[in-house]
C-alpha cells in the first residue's frame, strides 16, 4: 500500500475513479491485455471489477501502478499545449 499524504499521487483517488478512468482511456479489451485478470476479460463491470480488486491485493497493486504509470497521458491538455 502507498504512504498517506498530498504528495502521493494516489492521495484522494479511490480505487472506483481509478478503474473509471482507466476504462475511459483504454477500454475494456486494452485493460484486459495490460493487465490479465479475468473481471476485465470476461463480462466485465465496474461493480465486479472493485469486488474482485477490494479482496485481492496483488491486483489492486497492479491496477494502481498502471494508473500512475499512465497519469500523463489521462491529463487534460492545456490550451495551446501542443501534443508530443
Amino acid at each position: 500500500m502507498h504512504a498517506a499524504g498530498p504528495k502521493n499521487p494516489l492521495h484522494g483517488i479511490t480505487l472506483e475513479m481509478m478503474v473509471t478512468q482507466l476504462v475511459a482511456h483504454y477500454g475494456w479489451e486494452m485493460l484486459g491485455r495490460m493487465i490479465q485478470i479475468n473481471c476485465f476479460n470476461w463480462n466485465p463491470s465496474i461493480k465486479s471489477s472493485l469486488t474482485f480488486l477490494r479482496r485481492t491485493p496483488w491486483a489492486r497493486a497492479k491496477v494502481e501502478a498502471l494508473y500512475l504509470d499512465s497519469l500523463p497521458d489521462m491529463q487534460p491538455k492545456q490550451e495551446g499545449e501542443t501534443p508530443e
